[in-house]
């Protein structure tokens, strides 16, 4: 396994956070959107923040899809999560930081802004986690494109035309590459996240059995590609997952995917059932199942940004 680097400017580290629909993710960590708020302590679970006088227990379950994500005051607790989890990983427990955090391709624009200010609401805070107390001081907060940053480092090895598809819980972010060059034009963000497939399977195992499969099995397929449950469930799961990966199939080709033209690189939580149940050219699809991805290039994403700032400050 590769190394991971730290990245810092200036005595900052630069911290990576991935806040996704259905797992929120760091360079080194990965735990499920979920967050419920007490005004006593958990009992049965350490896995909970202190903040402000109040309880919040993480990771139990998910989150309903919110578009605007500074609307949603469960992301700010999630965010503390991840970067206590990430510096507790680092063996820190005290930093200045610099977060590097990212929206759909195609909200980048409208709520950048209102997302950054949301993430810098408070620049000092100072909780515990896991019953570990963290001291934290956050510089600043740069917001980049979701896909685009998990990619932005090999760009020069997307040669000739490439169509990149980013498949989180709840959105499909999709881009065409020229050579490693990214367009406006070229680029979308569809609601047709992986959690669709978790509702067709689950659905269509209602339909089928009259029971309701737990979660857990769906989810466990959907990130493994496998369950241990009987053949004839199994069966109706890689019926419900082919339908949908139809769908994913039929949305790429609506916005320019020709198999014949380019070729395809899949990544994301989804990658993992597109690649066991679609059908595709191996040769001409990559997959890339490293869901922390995003998250590690925002760190790179934002480091080279602001090493270019300051070498243009520099210059005068």
């Amino acid at each position: 396994m590769a190394k991971l680097r730290d990245y810092n400017m200036n005595g900052t580290i630069i911290l990576g956070v991935d806040a996704g629909y259905g797992n929120y993710k760091t360079a080194r960590c990965c735990f499920p959107t979920s967050v419920s708020k007490s005004e006593q302590p958990p009992i049965f679970t350490r896995n909970f923040l202190e903040y402000e006088g109040s309880y919040y227990t993480i990771g139990e379950g998910h989150k309903d899809f919110v578009a605007e994500k500074s609307m949603d005051d469960d992301n700010y607790i999630l965010t503390l999560a991840a970067i206590a989890k990430e510096l507790n990983a680092r063996g820190l427990s005290t930093a200045k930081i610099h977060l590097a955090v990212g929206l759909p391709l195609k909200w980048v624009q409208t709520q950048r802004d209102s997302f950054r200010e949301y993430m810098m609401q408070n620049r000092h805070v100072d909780y515990r986690y896991a019953g570990r107390r963290y001291v934290v001081d956050i510089v600043d907060c740069t917001v980049m494109p979701q896909c685009y940053a998990a990619i932005a480092e090999s760009l020069p090895d997307f040669k000739g035309m490439h169509m990149v598809a980013d498949i989180g819980n709840g959105t499909m972010n999709v881009m065409i590459l020229n050579n490693g060059k990214a367009s406006e034009s070229k680029s979308w963000t569809v609601r047709l996240g992986v959690g669709e497939c978790f509702k067709v399977i689950r659905d269509h195992i209602l339909d089928r059995k009259a029971e309701e499969l737990p979660a857990e099995i769906i989810e466990n397929y959907l990130r493994h590609g496998s369950a241990d449950i009987g053949d004839e469930y199994k069966a109706l799961m890689e019926e419900a997952a082919k339908s949908y990966v139809d769908k994913i199939f039929a949305e790429l080709k609506a916005h320019g995917y020709n198999p014949n033209l380019m070729k395809l690189y899949v990544m994301g939580g989804g990658a993992k059932v597109v690649e066991l149940v679609g059908s595709y050219d191996s040769d001409n699809v990559t997959f890339n199942h490293d869901i922390r991805a995003n998250a590690k290039g925002y760190e790179y994403f934002c480091y080279m940004k602001l090493r270019r700032q300051k070498a243009m400050a520099s210059a005068g």
